[in-house]
């Protein structure tokens, strides 16, 4: 395919999500009050009163909410506008190995999520409260603000959940190695150890908490990089074996 065909694939595929980053934030409209009375009514936000203080704040809730639905919706669906705009170069075999990615992205989305809202969170939220306590200061809880501080943890670490799929996936392309990751890897357990310590308190078990599980993250993908680049390595040579034993055949039917 030319360069500009490309492009314009390309293009296609930007435009599809977009359309379903649109009509997932439609979407997470109608989904955004089920959603915020659920979380509302769950842990720690049933035991606070949460507040407004702008007549923008219900609204801004409402964006945020669809935002997040939209969130779980186009990350799968730009893993599978991925895969469609690769797999004309790839072979049978690689299009069905690499189309399980779809799938696994919403998995590890959903595990991320969970780990985030079910052991950062409660634990960043601790933390403040005490701060709050030992202060003397008596907290009163914006609805927004405190929505903000939920998102603004547990969606990097979805985010971050996909990574082993996302190197995985440019390992089988060939656009990445295990060489290059293990050469990566100090700055790459900085940068894990810097994310676990911005987004949760500032002590050394919350950080490690955080922390810990995302380098595990990293040194999985390196492991499934290294496997998926030595099938890549044998299939190459298969394939080579195959030219070479079908060149000289070819040759001698030319030659008679």
């Amino acid at each position: 395919m030319p360069l500009l065909e490309h492009i314009g694939e390309l293009r296609k595929r930007i435009i599809y999500i977009l359309i379903v980053l649109v009509l997932g934030l439609a979407g997470g409209l109608f989904c955004a009050k089920p959603l915020f009375e659920y979380l509302v009514a769950a842990a720690p936000a049933d035991n606070i009163e949460l507040n407004t203080f702008s007549p923008w704040d219900a609204i801004g809730l409402y964006m945020k909410f669809a935002f997040v639905v939209s969130f779980v919706v186009v990350i799968p669906f730009t893993m599978l506008q991925l895969w469609l705009f690769v797999r004309p170069g790839l072979h049978e075999k690689e299009q069905k190995a690499t189309l399980r990615y779809v799938p696994a992205a919403l998995v590890m989305l959903v595990a991320g999520i969970a780990f985030g809202y079910y052991v950062v969170f409660p634990m960043a939220y601790s933390f403040t409260e005490n701060m709050t306590e030992t202060l003397g200061l008596k907290q009163t809880y914006g609805a927004a603000q405190y929505f903000s501080f939920l998102f603004n943890i547990v969606l990097p670490l979805a985010v971050l959940f996909e990574l082993p799929l996302v190197i995985l996936f440019l390992t089988q392309l060939g656009i990445l190695n295990p060489g290059f990751l293990k050469k990566f890897r100090r700055f790459a357990w900085f940068l894990m150890v810097l994310i676990g310590t911005v987004i949760t308190p500032p002590d050394v078990i919350s950080d490690l908490l955080v922390a810990v599980p995302l380098i595990v993250l990293y040194e999985l993908s390196i492991m499934l990089s290294a496997a998926a680049y030595r099938k890549r390595l044998a299939k190459q040579r298969e394939w080579e074996r195959e030219w070479e034993n079908e060149a000289p055949s070819g040759a001698a039917g030319s030659g008679s």
